[in-house]
């Protein structure tokens, strides 16, 4: 487990949403609260993303083309085992966040959800994890 260290100030996060409002709508309100945020609405620009560098929390939603949340799940989990990540989504069912949790997920949120939801999650698993500075 990776703790925050002095040079490690911010919590990053990388937020997956192939509704762009909803990228515009995450990205700066976490950037308002303090943190490091990037935003894409791209699955395979993503996922290229997080090959290049490690995220403290992945933010995903499930229903995407070209790639879904899922698999994108399941591929962060591969190249960066004690990355967090949150499933989002406008089709949750109890076999979808079932299958979530199977495959590492640390919280499932159905839309619509208040911004306020996703920031709580994300302090929980600092709190969890640690990265409180």
């Amino acid at each position: 487990m990776e703790t925050r260290t002095p040079d490690r100030a911010r919590t990053s996060i990388l937020m997956l949403d192939d509704e762009p409002i909803v990228c515009k709508r995450l990205r700066p309100f976490f950037q308002k609260a303090g943190y490091e945020a990037e935003a894409y609405s791209s699955p395979l620009e993503a996922l290229e993303r997080v090959k290049a560098r490690r995220f403290d929390v992945v933010i995903t939603d499930l229903k995407m083309e070209g790639l879904d949340g899922l698999t994108f799940l399941e591929k962060v989990k591969v190249l960066h085992p004690d990355t967090d990540v949150i499933v989002i989504t406008g089709f949750a069912t109890m076999e979808t966040a079932r299958e979530s949790f199977r495959k590492g997920v640390f919280d499932f949120v159905a839309k619509p959800f208040k911004l306020t939801e996703i920031l709580d999650v994300v302090r929980r698993i600092e709190k969890e994890r640690g990265l409180h500075p």
